[in-house]
């Protein structure tokens, strides 16, 4: 995967801030909730990609619902699970590919493409020229009035997703000794190992991949892993392929904040800025010997 300026998605390169390419293939559809859900929850058949030049989830199915940061969240197995901090995707577009193929953009407003979803089917393609259009400059921001996302200080498992959602977590990360929560460094090169392990032990795991503003989540078994001599590492998860440039994952923390078990453990993954570009976790309710397994595993993955 080549960093194309840090989007992860070869699409993105030579086209402007309407995300296709400058010949009036693209088409400006609304970015506003619910008007983006309604678009997004059309299509059934669709190759969905979120992340950069670290970490990326690659998924095909349809899309859940998405929700707002500051909303309830569930990761539905099966489907596409997006998180929008709606503050930082300002553009979602239609376009056609340098292949021809119809894709739904969202972009940033540096015109960065944050998430990128590939229409598979004709049915969908068909879809895609009913949904809304805009003029340009319409953002995604103000529409409709969203719940204020709670502090992380206090917060629970989602509070701390939605502050990695809303800046990366660096404003977080480096506050979290003053605020005595739990968390340590762990030496990032276990992090195959452990892919392995919950493959070979059957323990489903649940994994979020953060593009500024965005966030695609899958859980589930992971079904096969792999690793490559430069260092990339694979994982097929659910429905689901994780990809990361481990050598470009520059530290690996431990946290633990409240979630539906008691006190729940995330691999927190950061790239050289100090913003957590992917996190391994267990979402939701798993089952008590499922959240015990988890937590026995990561106390005993050592420290960097």
């Amino acid at each position: 995967m080549t960093d194309h300026h840090g989007c992860g998605f070869e699409a993105c390169c030579g086209r402007g801030r309407d995300g296709g390419r400058r010949n009036g293939t693209a088409r400006l559809i609304d970015p506003r909730m619910p008007e983006l859900a309604r678009s997004l929850t059309l299509f059934r058949y669709v190759h969905a990609v979120t992340g950069g030049p670290v970490a990326r989830l690659d998924q095909a199915g349809s899309y859940a619902v998405p929700t707002l940061r500051g909303e309830a969240f569930t990761v539905h197995p099966g489907s596409i699970t997006l998180r929008l901090d709606a503050d930082g995707v300002d553009t979602a577009v239609v376009a056609r590919d340098t292949e021809d193929a119809v894709v739904v953009r969202l972009l940033s407003p540096s015109g960065r493409t944050v998430h990128e979803g590939r229409l598979l089917s004709e049915g969908d393609r068909l879809l895609a020229g009913l949904t809304g259009t805009v003029e340009a400059g319409v953002g995604a921001a103000g529409v409709r009035e969203r719940p204020e996302a709670p502090s992380w200080e206090n917060g629970d498992q989602l509070a701390q997703l939605d502050a990695i959602l809303a800046d990366g977590g660096a404003a977080r990360r480096a506050a979290l000794t003053r605020h005595g929560a739990a968390h340590r460094a762990v030496d990032v090169a276990v992090l195959p190992s452990l892919l392995d392990h919950v493959c070979s032990v059957g323990l489903p795991i649940g994994v979020a991949v953060f593009a500024p503003s965005t966030m695609q989540a899958c859980a589930g078994p992971v079904h096969v892993t792999d690793r490559t001599v430069g260092g990339r590492v694979y994982a097929a998860i659910a429905n689901a392929s994780l990809e990361l440039d481990l050598p470009a994952v520059h530290s690996c923390h431990l946290t633990r904040s409240p979630a539906a078990h008691g006190p729940t453990s995330s691999l927190e993954l950061d790239d050289e800025n100090g913003d957590c570009v992917a996190l391994i976790t267990q979402f939701g309710i798993v089952g008590e010997q499922v959240h015990g397994a988890w937590e026995h595993l990561t106390a005993s993955l050592p420290d960097a």
